[in-house]
């Protein structure tokens, strides 16, 4: 039996191989240079979660309605830029829907497709405020495992993304997302601006439809790469077809019991105010009364 020093010797040289697969052009940006720093703010973003409640106990909730019109339209910038970059860097110059490599090159739209998904990964730390200012007011039935695990587990996916294929087949998915982010942080910011507003938000039904037609969409363009070849890591192909099927079966689900059933729904979908293309059709959003 290998002793721990011979084990840890051996993982150090597994993860220094896997490291030296990553994208040089990228591997001095912010953040990147390991997973850790990542790592470490979504474990915090966990711990959070659970002592955030405890804090608010015998506190009042915040007003925070300023700060969510602000934050809310700032994400819509945010969404906006990045859904604009993945199209101008890729998928309206020269991208296609089959199989897409990564350009690994340091030619301008390269190196634009890359920018872009490092914005993209960092957008994932700052949707983590989303979970805060429920805590902050006392929203604790929308912090759900499923809003949670959403929000916890992305950035670190991203990190992979960036690290070792930023750009190519797997930035679709981040290009949808994107125009999702759009829509859905428009719909917080009106929603926080009052009750004047509230008849403008008609269309969240619609909204919900968006985001099940993005999964069915990401589903299809992922499995496509199972019966074709392409020099694209199949790793990253699964998982992002995986996540997209987990949560294609759920707001479907939840689509049928909201408006075909006329059901509430349980609180682990229907209280979630995620993001990445998952929000929810409930009369909350972002910790604000719709």
């Amino acid at each position: 039996m290998a002793s721990l020093s011979e084990m840890v010797v051996t993982a150090q040289k597994m993860y220094d191989d896997i490291m030296q697969k990553g994208d040089p052009r990228v591997a001095n940006w912010a953040m990147m240079s390991a997973p850790w720093s990542s790592l470490f703010l979504c474990i915090f973003y966990v711990v959070l979660v659970k002592l955030g409640p405890w804090y608010m106990k015998d506190k009042k909730p915040f007003e925070l309605r300023n700060v969510l019109v602000i934050y809310n339209l700032a994400m819509v910038a945010l969404s906006t830029y990045t859904f604009t970059e993945f199209l101008l860097s890729g998928w309206l110059a020269g991208y296609s829907l089959g199989c897409q490599p990564v350009d690994y090159s340091n030619s301008p739209q390269a190196l634009r497709m890359a920018s872009v998904c490092w914005w993209f990964y960092i957008s994932k730390f700052i949707e983590l405020f989303d979970t805060l200012f429920f805590l902050l007011r006392k929203k604790d039935n929308q912090v759900t495992f499923l809003h949670v695990f959403h929000h916890g587990i992305m950035p670190v996916s991203w990190w992979f993304g960036v690290k070792f294929v930023p750009g190519g087949f797997g930035t679709f998915h981040a290009t949808f997302n994107s125009f999702i982010h759009m829509v859905m942080y428009f719909y917080y910011g009106l929603s926080a601006m009052g009750p004047a507003f509230h008849k403008y938000l008609w269309w969240k039904k619609y909204m919900t439809k968006l985001q099940i037609t993005q999964f069915v969409v990401v589903t299809i363009h992922s499995f496509q790469l199972c019966f074709i070849d392409c020099d694209y890591p199949m790793l990253f192909t699964y998982w992002i077809a995986a996540y997209a099927v987990i949560f294609l079966c759920l707001f479907s689900n939840f689509y049928i019991q909201a408006y075909r059933h006329g059901k509430r729904h349980p609180p682990s979908v229907a209280n979630r105010s995620e993001q990445n293309g998952v929000s929810h059709s409930t009369r909350k959003s972002n910790g604000k009364d719709n």
